[in-house]
């Protein structure tokens, strides 16, 4: 029988200290996987499959950097199955056929299973993600796919059907500062021989500039460490000194343009459309990938446009997905109309201020009570304990409004959100302001 030709002489490849320093970090346990708390706390359905070596067939859908191979590659480790990677971009039919040939003959020999990891998953056509069906459905192979793109849109609905999708989410600036930390300290394989430390303008610099990607932060902290000595302190003028000699030397390898997105935001944010256009084009001439400018013009559309225009978000998703149809070069014009479109909008971040005070006074008064008339009331126990009572149903009224309290009563009279005065808020403000004096000067406020 020829050599099988499986990838999984180890659980996380190369350690060696010529690796990339992200390549070295990557966690080995659960217990050092940072983020996505949401589906890997401690009594989350997900993080006791993996556990318990139980977990069936999944797709991984999450930005870049999120922790989408190494979580394939912790739950390979947990229930002891062969990990077997594959390339959607550069492998095709033939070597899935070795695959699964090669685990059938695992598993009836060594009664060892196999997880087999595609990654981009969604770069497969209907007829190579069909080719994967059979495998999974006899069990031969447990199938997790990882995919930057919506598994809606992209994914084979019968591969769907097979598979639990499982959203991961960018990492949050305090989660990346703890990856820059560890790195630092870890003596084994970050840099912590070298005892260099990080000032806090340099942490937060990184930690906010990596856009949620744990790879970005660490490709950052490495480059930076090159430029100070054993003992020194990184600043932020030594991560601008070594990034600038990183895209001198690398300009269209597709590393992160820290600076140059900043400037992109930033003039969308200022209005200045022109600036946009050009960053943009920055961008793209330095190998950026499209996908990167797309999703920070949605979060921008969402964080300083907000409810001043409410297409912009429109507009920006839509470019994103004709984008997607499309391809470079046509690709581009919706990519500069929406641009053009976010950067001329009205401006507003009310509904990210209203966002940040709702979830303190959430965290603030996580034992508030719901209100009785607008609590539900499915059983008579229930209506005889007084769930419900009183609630004055909106379309009873000719106005379609009847003032009443639903805040709980620790926050009674509580605003959150408070409408600017550009755009659709001015016309959000009428409808407050009406609502308000239909209330009366002894209503909710």
């Amino acid at each position: 029988m020829a050599k099988p030709t499986t990838r999984n002489d180890s659980l996380f490849g190369a350690r060696s200290t010529d690796a990339p320093l992200a390549a070295r970090m990557r966690p080995r346990t659960l217990q050092e996987y940072v983020g996505q708390e949401h589906v890997l706390a401690v009594g989350k359905p997900l993080r006791k499959s993996i556990e318990d070596g139980t977990i069936g067939s999944i797709v991984l859908w999450g930005p870049p950097g999120s922790g989408k191979t190494t979580l394939a590659r912790l739950i390979a480790n947990a229930g002891e199955r062969v990990f077997v990677p594959f390339s959607a971009v550069s492998e095709g039919v033939p070597r899935l056929r070795e695959v699964f040939a090669e685990a059938r003959e695992r598993l009836g020999h060594e009664r060892k299973k196999t997880i087999l990891f595609v990654d981009e998953i969604h770069r497969l056509n209907k007829a190579q993600q069909d080719s994967l069906l059979p495998a999974v459905e006899d069990g031969t192979v447990t199938l997790i796919g990882a995919t930057t793109e919506n598994p809606s849109f992209e994914i084979n609905g019968a591969v769907l059907s097979r598979s639990r999708v499982v959203v991961l989410k960018g990492l949050s600036p305090d989660a990346l500062a703890q990856v820059v930390k560890s790195a630092l300290a870890d003596v084994e394989r970050g840099l912590g021989t070298r005892r260099i430390s990080i000032d806090e303008a340099a942490l937060a610099w990184i930690a906010e500039q990596a856009d949620g990607d744990a790879r970005r932060a660490l490709v950052v902290l490495e480059a930076a460490a090159l430029a100070v000595n054993d003992d020194e302190t990184i600043t932020v003028e030594n991560i601008r000194d070594a990034l600038q000699l990183r895209f001198a030397r690398h300009d269209k390898s597709g590393d992160v343009h820290f600076d140059q997105l900043s400037a992109l935001h930033k003039s969308l944010r200022g209005s200045d459309p022109d600036a946009a256009l050009y960053w943009a084009a920055r961008l793209i001439e330095g190998g950026e990938d499209p996908m990167v400018i797309f999703r920070r013009s949605i979060a921008m559309a969402a964080e300083d446009v907000g409810l001043a225009d409410p297409n912009a978000l429109t507009i920006a998703v839509a470019a994103r997905d004709a984008f997607h149809m499309l391809g470079a070069p046509e690709g581009y014009l919706p990519m500069c109309e929406m641009l053009v479109y976010l950067a001329t909008a009205p401006k507003s971040n009310r509904i990210k201020e209203a966002m940040g005070a709702a979830f303190d006074a959430a965290r603030k008064t996580a034992g508030a009570a719901v209100p009785m008339h607008v609590r539900n009331a499915p059983t008579q126990l229930m209506k005889d304990l007084g769930h419900g009572a009183g609630y004055g149903y909106a379309h009873d009224s000719a106005t379609g409004y009847i003032a009443q309290d639903y805040l709980p009563d620790e926050l009674r009279g509580t605003r959150f959100y408070t409408p600017g005065t550009f755009g659709f808020e001015k016309e959000i403000a009428k409808r407050l302001e009406w609502w308000a004096k239909q209330r009366g000067p002894g209503g909710v406020e």
